[in-house]
């Protein structure tokens, strides 16, 4: 993991806590998934999915949706069946 930057490592400290969740984690007007939760969120609510940093050289999937209007997508996930978690600016 030594080539993820320091926000991504956060994620991943704040994803291991919540690991059948789909983690929001707010990067300032935007809440953005990454890595599998990406793929799915990308998917079920058919934003576009792209990449921030790499990890082992691959490019980190990433998706995101505005801070104003998360209400309506963690409500489709949930309507999904998924499992969503928060996580706002630390």
């Amino acid at each position: 993991m030594s080539d993820l930057t320091p926000m991504l490592k956060q994620y991943m400290g704040m994803k291991s806590e919540y690991p059948d969740s789909i983690l929001f984690f707010r990067m300032g007007d935007f809440y953005e998934m990454f890595f599998d939760d990406a793929k799915k969120a990308s998917r079920l609510l058919g934003i576009t999915l792209t990449s921030r940093g790499t990890l082992n050289g691959e490019k980190v999937p990433m998706c995101g949706v505005p801070h104003h209007s998360s209400k309506s997508y963690v409500a489709k996930l949930i309507e999904n069946g998924c499992k969503v978690a928060i996580c706002e600016q630390v």
